[in-house]
């Protein structure tokens, strides 16, 4: 079939727009068993990232993410413990010099009172965790080297 897109011109056709032009389909599934580029760029499924990368590929991104991770949790968990344990100490030195006065047993009783509702709440909680934890299972077990390669790159970027 002729149409646009395959070669003929405005100039061949005498310079009119005609409403009897013809189109070719391209069937997509023809066309990326036919050419190994399309296959490498949009992968052949949709399936576990293991089916479309070489083994070195999957090390690599898995490795260049998990550092990245590694390395903004180190510095945040850095700023946390920074910020709590400078309030703890602010605290220690108000509570020292008098300015200001700890009622223990009224915290006491509210950190007992925060236990039972966290009891409470991890039980009505723990299906929605259990499927998570299949799901997360599941997707390390597809893709052992992509989350090798992030275990890594994660602990590395902690210690950077």
């Amino acid at each position: 079939m002729r149409g646009a897109g395959t070669g003929d011109s405005m100039a061949d056709r005498g310079g009119q727009n005609s409403d009897d032009e013809t189109y070719e389909i391209v069937d997509l599934r023809e066309y990326s068993g036919q050419n190994e580029w399309w296959g490498r760029v949009f992968g052949q499924s949709s399936g576990p990232v293991a089916e479309k990368y070489c083994v070195a590929t999957q090390l690599m991104m898995g490795g260049v993410t998990g550092w990245c991770a590694g390395f903004v949790f180190q510095k945040i968990g850095k700023l946390a413990a920074t910020a709590i344990g400078g309030g703890f100490l602010l605290m220690q030195v108000a509570n020292h010099t008098g300015y200001i006065k700890v009622d223990w047993k009224r915290v006491e009783k509210d950190v007992n009172k925060a236990k039972r509702q966290l009891r409470k709440k991890a039980n009505k909680a723990a299906p929605e965790i259990n499927t998570f934890i299949e799901e997360s299972a599941e997707f390390v077990k597809k893709n052992i080297v992509l989350t090798s390669g992030f275990v890594g790159g994660f602990l590395l970027g902690l210690a950077s």
